[in-house]
């Protein structure tokens, strides 16, 4: 088990890494917003570029985003019952909802998002938009987000293990809903 906790924290790390990636394109994103909407009306200057690489880095702020809000259980979830039952079940809870649903749907999101970016990268697939960007780059976060996301679940079912066996203390808190 110790291995596998290792395992686990390098995928954290990881995920952290590029959490902060994400909190980065947050900024990046508003400063690209801002200066491109100050260009437009003080110049009548723009560029589809500017509006592109906006989405791109939104795209990127949720796909690199969201493992790093998955390992911090801050993600959102159905609390229809979760709430009400007791940590030992909540812990079961994620178990079965990482294996039965969120690993297999980040595979399959992984397996045919990969093949759509090496068409695009093979091809140096530009925008149609006059003055656009290049489309790969977007298209290799899809399966790169995927996949991290994959990891940060094996990350999350590892540790959800570890905590049923004793062998670390449950900290699984999340911010329950007001209501």
């Amino acid at each position: 088990m110790n291995g596998l906790l290792k395992f686990s924290s390098a995928i954290d790390w990881l995920n952290e890494k590029f959490g902060v990636i994400a909190t980065w394109l947050v900024l990046f994103a508003c400063l690209i917003s801002a200066g491109n909407a100050t260009s437009r009306y003080l110049f009548s200057e723009s560029s589809n570029g500017w509006l592109e690489i906006q989405w791109y880095m939104f795209g990127g702020m949720v796909l690199l985003g969201a493992p790093y809000t998955l390992q911090r259980n801050e993600h959102v979830r159905v609390d229809l019952v979760y709430g009400m039952v007791s940590e030992r079940t909540q812990i079961w809870i994620d178990i079965v909802g990482g294996i039965l649903f969120l690993l297999p749907i980040c595979v399959l999101l992984t397996y045919f998002t990969w093949p759509w970016f090496v068409e695009s990268w093979r091809l140096n697939e530009s925008s149609s938009n006059a003055g656009g960007l290049l489309r790969w780059p977007i298209k290799l976060l899809l399966p790169v987000g995927f996949a991290l996301m994959a990891l940060q679940g094996v990350s999350e079912i590892i540790k959800r293990i570890a905590a049923l066996e004793h062998v670390i203390d449950a900290h699984f808190e999340y911010e329950k809903p007001l209501q």
